[in-house]
Order: C-alpha cells, then structure tokens, then sequence
C-alpha cells in the first residue's frame, strides 16, 4: 500500500506497546503513510496520553504490564471523552477468549500479530472512514455467548460487534489460508525428499554390487594368499557390504511406501497373518517361538502393503524374543464401532518407554546390532503404511519383560459379502 501522507494528514494515532523494537517499527510504518504517532509503553501511559490529546485511532497490544490492553481499551470507553475513539488491539489469536474479551471491552478490531503492513493499513483506513457512521449509529444490543462451558452476556454497539467479529473472521482465514499454503508446501518437499532417498538408494546399488563382487572373487580365488588378519578384515568388508545391501533395500522400500497410493479393499486378516507365520517359518526365523493366534477383524485396506506391517511386526517378535528360554508370541485383534485394531505381544527383551519417541524413526535402533540385527527401519515402514491408511500405530515395553505392539485401521463401507461374514 502506498503512503498517503496528505490523506492521513490530520489523523493521530496513539500506540500502546511494551516492545520497544515494535513499537517504532509500528510508529514509522504509519509515520510513513502520512499518520500522526504518539507512542506509549503500556496501557496505563497510553491512557494518561489520551485523557492530555484525544487520539483520532488507538493501536494497542493485548499483553502490557501496568494496564493491559483489555483494561486500557475497558478505561477508555468508560471514558465519556474518549468513547468513540477506535481501539484496534493487536493479538496472537491463540485463545478464542480472546475475542469474548474483546467484546466485553468494547473493542473495534482485532489485528494479529506478526501483522501483514497491507492489512494493518487497510483496517485503520476502514475504521477512519467509518467514524462517522459509528458516531451516529449508537444501538446497543445484548447477546449471549456460550465458550468453553461458560455463557458469556455481551452488551454492545451493532457495528462494533459487526466489526470486530469480521475482522476475526478474516485473520482466522488468513491463519488458515497461511496453513493449507505450509501443508502444500511440506507435501512438496516430502516428495522431493522421497524421489531423492529412491535416487540415491537406486545408485548406491553399482558402486556396492562391484565391492561385493569383488570382495566375493577375492575370498574364494585368493583367500589362501592372504593371512589371518587379511581374511579377518576382507570378512568385515563381506559383512558391511551385506548390511549396506540390507539397509538400501530397506530404504528402497520406505521411499516406495510414500509414493504408493494404499488400494482398499476387505480381506481376511487372520489369512494374512497365518501366510506371514508360514514364511517366517520357512525362512526358519520362528523356530522356536510359540505363537498364540487369536480371532482377527477382517481389514479394510491395502493387502499388499498391509502385509508389510505384519511381517515385521511378527518379525520383531520373533527376533526380540528368541533370546528367552521359552519365546512366546501372542496376536490378537479387536474392532469398535469406527475402527479395528490389532496386537502382537512378545516377551523378548522389550525396550525402555524414555526411548519411545525414537521408536517408530528411520534408522532408529533402541539395541546395539551386534545384539540384535537389523537396519531400524522395520517399525518405520509400519508407522508409515499405517498412517497412510489413517490409522494409528503405538507400543509399550519394558526392559526385561516384553513388548506389546498395536495399530488400528479405520473400518470403511463395509459390502454385503464382509457384512454376511461378520455376522455368521
């Protein structure tokens, strides 16, 4: 907005503000657009400032010491000299009580802070060139307002109330136009940050399938040559070549999953899980863990990717566990009137609570590997695909004792078939 200097000619405007810094960054900014300034350092030097000169327009912060700015705008329209001087208070709009508050006090306009210049200008503009029309438009009106289980009776002038529920109004559209902006904005770099986890991880594969070629050449064509310390550390270059391997794949797989639209569907869930037991079975993982399967809900959701959550679910348990002279792993299930929900419990090693947050992180491990193998991203990839599905993933532990892991699904439109099996 350009400045308007002769326009504004005329026009004081007295500031109340606590922060000296913004103080005069707000005094220069309408100094500059051709408005008289007088500034204050709270509420209760602004007041004495108006009572000596009668401000055209009051600007004032919320959060003062001395007098605040509900209490200066309270003292100001108690003032039958000061009364029909607009009062603009300047707020975060974090609490919604807030405007009750400023209804009470008589206040003409919320502006938030930090404030657009642009907007700031126009709704001064907007409250100068109605002044008249406030003056002479002096209908008072009681409403009642319910808050927070509280009921609230505000008397006040229409065009006040008018005014100031606008500007409201307006700011909490703006806040929200600002978020859907932010939320774009991260969806866009999460993208990129996707495609660039799967580009990198994709050429990370030439340079380490040539490392393990050769290292393999090596150790079966030339292990006779070196002594025990050079098959000791081509042993660690074999064995870090096959964690490399492990963990690009793994990455592979989680930057697959945030590009991967879930197709749903309903399906047998217990018939899932038996399929993930008889492949953990094969590959000899369960051997020794005795798995108590419960009745299981059907799923709505993506099978595939489903199936994914489960087998490092069921997995983890098996790992965690298998150091116990009994290993035992429980899964079980559930459903509400909204959700179905799903449990595999263990009585592994489980993990210390202090540690959750980094629980269901990329690459986050609570166990040394030389302890207990793996990549940490198994649980990643389940909180991932979970929350793709709107659901919710969460655990409990104890060091020692166990693990218990959960995760919910909403339930979608159930189709008669899913209907008829749940009910025989």
């Amino acid at each position: 907005m350009k400045p308007q200097k002769n326009r504004n000619s005329g026009v004081e405007i007295l500031i109340a503000e606590d922060s000296a810094t913004q103080r005069e960054q707000l005094a220069q900014l309408l100094r500059e657009h051709g408005y008289s300034v007088t500034a204050a350092a709270d509420g209760r030097e602004a007041l004495a400032a108006a009572r000596r000169r009668k401000p055209t327009l009051i600007v004032s912060d919320i959060v003062m010491p001395e007098l605040d700015g509900f209490g200066l705008c309270r003292a100001l329209k108690s003032d039958d000299g000061l009364k029909d001087v607009p009062v603009v208070l300047l707020t975060s709009l974090s609490d919604v009580r807030d405007v009750i508050s400023g209804l009470e006090c008589g206040a003409d306009n919320f502006i938030r802070k930090p404030y657009e210049e642009k907007y700031l200008l126009s709704r001064i503009e907007y409250l100068l060139m109605n002044l008249e029309l406030r003056k002479n438009q002096k209908m008072r009106m009681g409403i009642e307002i319910s808050l927070g289980g509280q009921r609230h009776f505000i008397t006040a002038e229409r065009q006040q109330i008018l005014d100031l529920l606008i500007s409201t109004y307006e700011q909490a559209t703006h806040i929200n136009g600002e978020l859907e902006e932010a939320n774009t904005k991260l969806r866009e770099a999460n993208r990129d940050l996707e495609s660039f986890s799967y580009s990198v991880s994709h050429d990370l594969r030439a340079p380490l399938r040539a490392i393990d070629g050769y290292s393999s050449i090596l150790e079966k064509d030339h292990a006779a040559t070196l002594d025990d310390e050079g098959r000791r550390l081509l042993s660690v270059v074999r064995g870090s070549s096959l964690r490399m391997g492990r963990l690009i794949d793994d990455l592979l797989a989680f930057s697959r999953l945030g590009r991967q639209t879930p197709v749903k569907k309903h399906f047998d869930t217990g018939a899932l899980v038996r399929e993930v037991l008889a492949e953990l079975r094969i590959a000899e993982e369960r051997a020794a863990a005795v798995v108590a399967l419960g009745e299981l809900p059907p799923s709505w959701g993506d099978r595939a990717l489903l199936k994914q959550v489960w087998s490092n679910l069921v997995s983890n348990a098996v790992k965690y566990s298998g150091g116990r002279p009994a290993p035992r792993i429980e899964i079980s299930g559930g459903e509400s009137a909204d959700e179905t929900s799903y449990r595999v419990k263990d009585n592994g090693a489980g993990f210390d609570m202090r540690y959750y947050d980094k629980l269901f992180g990329v690459f986050q491990r609570l166990h040394a590997e030389s302890e207990f193998p793996g990549t940490g991203v198994g649980l990643a990839i389940v909180q991932r695909v979970v929350t793709r599905h709107g659901g919710r993933a969460w655990a409990q532990g104890r060091p020692g004792e166990g693990a218990e892991f959960f995760f919910s699904l909403p339930k979608g439109e159930v189709d008669l078939d899913a209907s008829r099996a749940r009910d025989s």
